[in-house]
Formats: C-alpha cells, sequence, structure tokens
C-alpha cells in the first residue's frame, strides 16, 4: 500500500475506485476545485492509496470476515 496523501486530477480520475492492470487506486474525500484565471475546465482533488491488486483482495478479503464476525455476534446477542 502506497498512501499518496492528497493528490489532483481529471474528472475520469476523480472516482472512488479504479482498477487497473496491476494497481488498485482508492479515492476519498474527492472534492472539485472550481477554475480560475489560469486554468479552464475542471480539476478535482482526492485522497489516493494504492494497492498492488493482489494486496487489495487480500484487504477486501479481511474486511469481509471481519464484517460476518461481527454481524454473528450480533445475531447471538439477540438469541
Amino acid at each position: 500500500m502506497k498512501d499518496m496523501g492528497v493528490v489532483q486530477g481529471s474528472a475520469e480520475q476523480a472516482v472512488p475506485l479504479i482498477i487497473g492492470k496491476d494497481t488498485v487506486y482508492v479515492h476519498t474525500d474527492i472534492e472539485r476545485i472550481p477554475p480560475d484565471d489560469e486554468r479552464e475546465g475542471d480539476l478535482y482533488q482526492y485522497h489516493e492509496v494504492q494497492y498492488e491488486k493482489d494486496e487489495y483482495i487480500r484487504f477486501m478479503a479481511e474486511q469481509i470476515t471481519d464484517t460476518q464476525l461481527a454481524l454473528c455476534e450480533i445475531y447471538e446477542g439477540l438469541v
């Protein structure tokens, strides 16, 4: 995982998840930067974290397992 911090990009890049050939890009806190005198068009800024594809799959699998365990605990508390 590489935390790239706050970066700027086009509208095409300013989406929550981009899956490339080898890398997954996760964008949060996406905000439009209004045009100014020096620049025309839309520009966005967002927080970017880059994962290798296999690393992202492992991360998501862990999140799903954690969620399932939490749901089991809630269910057991209701019974």
